[in-house]
């Protein structure tokens, strides 16, 4: 027991006492999307609150982004903290004791995606660039977004995860023998996800064997001297075990938390207190299931023009130059053409008045997002009438993008196998770079937790 209370500790995790809803509760209602999706599709979050109804639901227990700028914040996250407070009192969330969660997922893109779920150490993650601890971010953290993410969890009893951790695991040694072990693990739930999001089993995992197992697997991938040789890097380095996926704000909002009432707290209280911990599903990058998308880009508000002659003015010293075409097939096929000579980054972008292609010959970035993310960065300091958002699926680039005053902006995905290795030797990324899937592929609130004592 003490080797396993300290393999807890070294690895950074932590078995959560976990909250689901009780037996009879409407799952599909129960269950939506990460609040960070369709920040720009207000009729899917319509809908969904169409689709809840009066039911219970994480609806209820989160901020849906899309949200965010109604002049409301206040009275949703009073809501917030009520609606917690009632699902607690009236039994609607019912304890399953201390244990991990292993969750099958199956989308419309793949059959499966396993993950699980855990809890993780915050004093073992920093979001900063040049951060060597064992969970890190992969992009980088506007910190300017996190408290108004804060002041939701201020007040809050409870914490719901849309958190995905990644680890590097190709021999698939920690997640996916449970697959064979489904059969002797208590099932907890097991019901198709609303607004296409597929279905979704989850078993509960808390057999000293098992949660052993576990913990063994992840400490070889987190022993020093294989680290260092799995990556070709110096000792310097240290160890990554975590990255982190999905949510990073989310993550990061956590960690400000915790920042905050960990100043007030006794010796005792700073190792056992429970918002000390995130609640978070972890994947293997190498699980068939996990594809990376790109994130594109569109821009509201906009004289495209305008926008184009001075993204090609920013970029002059690294060769930029843009021409308008007459299709998206068009640039599709040019795209591959271009992006055949590695040296150089190309895009797509789409406005009412049609179509085109940005070619950069001599990028200072290592990704096209990289390039061009820093040019509207820029941008948008002198222009603060203009908006962007970043986009799941090339269908939805070209629905917004080419709306009146819009520009939208095709961008390559990166591979995954690729995650570790650059955010191990070259930092974080910049923000928004890749997709873990398409929006309805997201995590879904499911778990709960409590993180207040």
């Amino acid at each position: 027991m003490n080797k396993e209370k300290s393999s807890f500790e070294k690895l950074g995790v932590n078995l959560p006492a976990i909250l689901l809803p009780r037996k009879g509760t409407d799952m599909p209602k129960w269950s939506v999307v990460a609040c960070d999706q369709y920040t720009s599709e207000p009729e899917y979050w319509n809908e969904v609150e169409r689709n809840v109804g009066d039911s219970p639901s994480t609806l209820k227990l989160t901020f849906p982004e899309v949200y965010l700028e109604n002049g409301k914040s206040e009275e949703r996250i009073e809501q917030i903290n009520s609606s917690m407070e009632k699902y607690l009192k009236e039994n609607i969330l019912e304890t399953h004791g201390s244990c991990f969660i292993y969750v099958d997922r199956k989308t419309s893109h793949t059959p499966s995606r396993k993950g699980l779920v855990m809890a993780v150490d915050l004093e073992k993650y920093d979001y900063a660039p040049g951060s060597q601890t064992l969970i890190r971010a992969t992009e980088g953290t506007v910190v300017e977004r996190l408290p108004p993410r804060i002041k939701i969890r201020e007040n809050a009893s409870l914490e719901l995860p849309h958190v995905m951790l990644l680890i590097d695991d190709p021999e698939k040694s920690v997640i996916e023998p449970l697959a064979a072990k489904t059969d002797s693990l208590e099932k907890v739930y097991d019901f198709d996800l609303m607004m296409k999001g597929g279905h979704i089993r989850g078993y509960k995992v808390d057999d000293e064997e098992t949660v052993g197992n576990i913990l063994s697997a992840l400490e070889k991938l987190a022993a020093p001297e294989r680290f260092s040789n799995k990556y070709s890097v110096g000792k310097d380095k240290g160890v990554l075990l975590f990255a982190v996926g999905d949510g990073n704000h989310s993550l990061a909002s956590a960690k400000g938390h915790w920042e905050i009432i960990k100043c007030e707290l006794s010796a005792e209280e700073l190792e056992n207190h429970p918002a000390r911990y995130a609640l978070v599903e972890v994947v293997n990058v190498h699980d068939a299931g996990l594809t990376f998308e790109p994130i594109h880009r569109v821009v509201f508000n906009v004289n495209a023009d305008d926008l184009l002659s001075s993204m090609a003015e920013f970029l002059k010293n690294e060769n930029c130059s843009y021409r308008k075409i007459n299709s998206m097939e068009s640039i599709v096929y040019e795209l591959q053409a271009l992006r055949a000579n590695k040296g150089t980054h190309a895009m797509g972008f789409c406005t009412k008045e049609g179509f085109g292609i940005i070619e950069i010959l001599n990028p200072s970035h290592n990704l096209e997002v990289g390039t061009l993310q820093c040019f509207l960065d820029d941008y948008l300091k002198n222009h603060p009438e203009v908006k962007v958002d970043y986009i799941h699926g090339e269908d939805v680039v070209l629905k917004l993008g080419t709306q009146k005053d819009n520009i939208g902006f095709f961008l390559p995905k990166m591979s995954k196998h690729d995650l570790f290795k650059t955010v191990i030797l070259d930092g974080v990324l910049p923000r928004k770079t890749f997709s873990m899937g398409e929006a309805d592929e997201k995590r879904y609130y499911l778990e709960c937790r409590k993180i207040v004592k």
